[in-house]
C-alpha cells in the first residue's frame, strides 16, 4: 500500500459503531469503528454544509450529518440522499500495534 501513513489514535479511543475527528495538515478526517471491529476513514466534513461529521450519528454503516441529516455510507463514502449529493473521499486504514493509521 502506498501513501503517507499517519497515526490517528489508539484502537480503544474509538468505541464500536462510533466516529472520531482527526485533523492533520489543515484537513479534517473522520475515522469510524464498525460493529465488526473494522476501521474506516472519510473526509471529515459534510459535502453539503461543511459541518464536522464526527458530531453526527453513526448507525448501520451510515454517518448522519448533524446539521441537515445528510447521510453517507462510511465504508464507501457514498452520499445516500438529499440534501447531500456529493460523495465523501475515503482513505485506506490499517491497524498495527494497537494503533489506527490512515493513508493520505
Amino acid at each position: 500500500m502506498s501513501g503517507n501513513w499517519i497515526e490517528v489514535c489508539a484502537v480503544e479511543d474509538i468505541d464500536e459503531e462510533d466516529v472520531m475527528r482527526f485533523d492533520h495538515a489543515g484537513r479534517t478526517f473522520a475515522v469510524y469503528r464498525s460493529p465488526d471491529d473494522e476501521f474506516f476513514a472519510t473526509d471529515g466534513l459534510c459535502t453539503h454544509e461543511h459541518v464536522h461529521l464526527a458530531d453526527g450519528l453513526v448507525m448501520d454503516e451510515i454517518i448522519e450529518c448533524p446539521k441537515h441529516n445528510g447521510r453517507f455510507n462510511y465504508k464507501t463514502g457514498e452520499a445516500k440522499g438529499a440534501p447531500v449529493c456529493v460523495n465523501l473521499s475515503t482513505y485506506l486504514v490499517k491497524v498495527e500495534g494497537g494503533a489506527v493509521f490512515i493513508s493520505i
